[in-house]
């Protein structure tokens, strides 16, 4: 099994097995804190082979840079099959994950880790940014 795709962004969608990713991003800006962002979406887009046939196991878990998950409903949890017929080699498969209210207590690095059977596949990180800093250190630096 592979993650062909793994993203933030602010949306994506699935059409007829083509995905559409609107508005990547790996930095988000608040003005104070806690911060909610108000949506957004994981995309991903998974290629199994037959060798991946049978039940799965998939985590999604946002966390911040000490490993605590930011919210109550983390992690994500969701079992899946796989089958293909025997004449396919192999099948790509989007999946679309709309978040809605993250909230972030303070600035700094979190991280969206997508695991499938206990292992962990892909780890996105998401920077989280005072503004009022660095609005400061730009005119701290006009003079």
């Amino acid at each position: 099994m592979d993650i062909q795709i793994a993203t933030l962004c602010d949306h994506a969608a699935d059409y007829n097995g083509k995905m559409v990713i609107s508005g990547t991003f790996e930095t988000l800006a608040a003005r104070e804190f806690p911060v909610i962002h108000p949506t957004c979406a994981l995309a991903l887009r998974i290629c199994v082979t037959p060798e991946d046939t049978g039940e799965h196991k998939m985590e999604i878990n946002i966390i911040d840079e000490d490993g605590k998950k930011i919210d109550e409903k983390m992690p994500m949890k969701a079992n899946f099959p796989v089958e293909l017929p025997e004449s396919v080699s192999f099948l790509s498969r989007n999946i679309v994950l709309n978040l809605q209210g993250l909230k972030f207590e303070q600035e700094g690095v979190y991280f969206a880790d997508i695991t499938i059977d206990g292992e962990l596949m892909s780890r996105l990180p998401l920077r989280i940014v005072d503004i009022k800093k660095i609005e400061a250190e730009r005119a701290a630096a006009q003079g």
